[in-house]
């Protein structure tokens, strides 16, 4: 079956058609500008001649198209909402691409499709193939999640289904964008960490530097643990409320692997069980992951 997915960013947009019945061949693979400074609209020409340029290289026209999108679709009114993309809020996005292109589309936002494409073809089927429930978590510059049930994708009511990033975590994050306060990406995203850093520090670092500087400077040893502590807290509600066989976790912060020896002791803490079997899991598909889940989500 051939499956066309687009990775929709805020600086570029990623298109791939793979081939699901040759072992996910696949046939065109390319990526553009989004150019979102000129315009929502504009946006829209900019998938349309992705979705060309693909079409030029494998000689296919789409029969569906799944896209990843940053924000998600609200149901009732079917706009999207919560992007940080400012030009796609509160636009019918989904409406409007099927009228320009004439193809039925399915979108999911890009931490959907982070897990979705690790349950399928990445790092669940390498290490856990009888994973029944998985969530995929993003952490980097903003947080967020997915979550997968007997392979599929569950969205709820709201089109909120695994937004772990915006649930209350602690106080001292201060503001976040959504509009409440605390949230878990005030609190472990890199920018917060960073912000939490440079509030007591004369020279800001980035956070990859932060953690490696933990055994000569006290404050990134203090930031270090924040990130360690409140991750574990975070996550371990995941667990308490879903169970999960597996987590997976992208994004630049999930790359730090102190995440999966001192942080999964800090899990193990929190989690309302005396133990916790849950599988913590690095990802397979790296950056690829979101154009990936999208072709997957049709």
């Amino acid at each position: 079956m051939i499956k066309w997915g687009i990775d929709l960013g805020g600086t570029k947009i990623e298109g791939i058609v793979i081939d699901t019945a040759a072992n996910n061949k696949i046939l065109a693979r390319t990526r553009i500008s989004t150019e979102s400074h000129r315009g929502y609209h504009h946006i829209l020409l900019q998938i349309k001649k992705l979705v060309a340029l693909l079409s030029d290289t494998c000689g296919l026209k789409p029969e569906k198209i799944g896209i990843g999108t940053p924000g998600s679709i609200f149901p009732p009114t079917g706009h999207l909402k919560n992007s940080n993309s400012l030009q796609l809020n509160d636009q019918p996005l989904l409406a409007d691409l099927q009228n320009l292109m004439q193809v039925p589309i399915k979108m999911a936002n890009d931490a959907n499709c982070f897990a979705l494409a690790e349950s399928q073809i990445g790092i669940v089927q390498e290490i856990a193939p009888e994973a029944n429930v998985v969530f995929g978590v993003i952490m980097g510059t903003g947080v967020g999640g997915g979550l997968i049930v007997n392979g599929d994708l569950l969205n709820g009511a709201n089109g909120i289904g695994g937004e772990w990033g915006h649930n209350f975590l602690h106080e001292s994050g201060g503001p976040c964008y959504c509009g409440k306060t605390g949230c878990v990406e005030t609190m472990i995203s890199g920018p917060a960490l960073e912000r939490f850093y440079s509030q007591y520090a004369n020279n800001p670092k980035p956070l990859q530097t932060i953690i490696a500087d933990r055994q000569t400077d006290p404050l990134a040893k203090e930031t270090t643990n924040r990130l360690i502590h409140y991750f574990g807290v975070g996550i371990s509600t995941i667990i308490n409320m879903i169970d999960p066989d597996v987590i997976v976790i992208g994004g630049g912060v999930g790359n730090i692997d102190l995440l999966y020896t001192k942080g999964i002791e800090e899990i193990k803490k929190h989690v309302f069980n005396p133990a916790c079997t849950t599988q913590i899991l690095k990802p397979k598909l790296g950056d690829s992951a979101g154009v990936f889940g999208a072709a997957f989500l049709v």
